[in-house]
């Protein structure tokens, strides 16, 4: 197993789709200002974060139950900005719609500058033949409100491919986050 670096990242775009859009280089300005910054990096890719976003909210003091996720636990937002509230989290997805090669699988760590603020990103693991937008977890560990950028760099993608080939790929299993698109919650 081998982490890749930019070479192979702009190779595979080229050649597979691996990432649409796809930056080549590290951005950080856009439109004359600053931005956190995304695109290519040495051994990785830099995701941005959309503009929609699904807000934690307890007004209807529901449960947190990933086998019956109450969709009513979230309000919808769509903009530049989002603000969790304290102790809170928010649910987005990356600008960016990855392939992923079958003897490819990646980690997703979230940046500095997010985590320097009491901002936590998860992202599970991008598995071999999956394909779709990311849902990013948002938390905010802070007793403060948090805000998240869209359009900007939230997290990095590190590739490892394999020696070999798997024997039984996301694809095959049909998973059931296969292609996703926009903000998906969680399913069983």
């Amino acid at each position: 197993m081998s982490i890749k670096s930019d070479k192979w990242i702009r190779r595979m775009v080229a050649e597979h789709g691996l990432i649409e859009p796809f930056e080549s280089d590290q951005i950080r300005e856009a439109d004359g200002r600053r931005v956190i910054s995304f695109g290519t990096s040495s051994y990785g890719y830099d995701i941005r974060c959309a503009d929609e976003f699904k807000i934690f909210t307890n007004i209807n003091s529901a449960i947190v139950d990933p086998k019956n996720f109450d969709n009513n636990s979230f309000v919808d937002l769509r903009s530049d900005v989002c603000i969790i509230p304290p102790n809170s989290f928010a649910l987005a997805r990356t600008v960016e719609y990855f392939r992923i090669p079958r003897n490819v699988l990646t980690i997703c760590l979230g940046k500095s500058t997010y985590a320097r603020c009491g901002i936590i990103v998860n992202v599970t693991p991008l598995e071999p033949e999956w394909e779709g937008h990311v849902t990013l977890e948002f938390s905010n560990t802070t007793p403060l409100p948090a805000r998240i950028y869209a359009n900007e760099g939230v997290a990095q993608v590190i590739f490892l491919e394999s020696d070999e080939v798997c024997e039984t790929s996301y694809a095959d299993r049909d998973g059931k986050y296969m292609q996703q698109r926009g903000v998906t919650l969680p399913k069983t």
